[in-house]
């Protein structure tokens, strides 16, 4: 088990490092592109689709899958010792995933931040301004209803100053 989320781990990180250099520049993919298809269906100089990089989640299941099984059949002919196991297997594709998926939103949010940064200082500014608003607005009601209570307060008091015996008439007790 411990070996496994080691490679879980380092899979995660070969998958982030994977989707970063397919992101900057996808020269293997277009070789094969160009060796599989013919001149009319290769992809435009434009495009900048990888094998994981702005892939589906299916074709990015196959492409690591596919390398993962090159590897390990590589690794069996070059250490007779059975290292690679089906949990192994799994760990180092679902890590590789994991890890293409958590550098595409690393992309993702950085592309979102670049483009609103120019506007994110004048939104925390006004903010900041609506903020200090509310806090005014909350002091001046505030001072306006212990104003107005303690008014109440004192027109009770001036009510209240009858005496005993008339409060007494009041209720017909006298």
């Amino acid at each position: 088990m411990t070996l496994e989320l080691i490679i879980f781990i380092a899979a995660v990180l070969f998958g982030i490092i994977l989707y970063w250099r397919e992101s900057s520049g996808n020269g293997v993919y277009r070789f094969f592109n160009k060796l599989m298809n013919s001149k009319e269906l290769q992809m435009k100089p434009f495009d900048k689709k990888g094998f994981v990089y702005q892939q589906s989640f299916l074709l990015r299941l196959v492409f690591i899958s596919a390398l993962f099984l090159v590897a390990i059949v590589v690794t069996q002919f070059l250490i007779p010792i059975s290292l690679a196991t089906i949990s192994i297997f799994a760990s180092m594709i679902v890590g590789t995933l994991v890890g293409t998926y958590i550098a595409g939103m690393i992309f993702k949010s950085s592309e979102v931040i670049d483009e609103k940064s120019d506007s994110l200082e004048d939104l925390v500014h006004d903010t900041i301004e609506k903020g200090k608003d509310f806090i005014e607005d909350l002091q001046h009601k505030n001072d306006n209803t212990v104003t107005s209570s303690a008014v109440e307060k004192k027109e009770n008091i001036i009510k209240e100053e009858k005496s005993a015996r008339e409060r007494l008439k009041d209720k017909g007790l006298l």
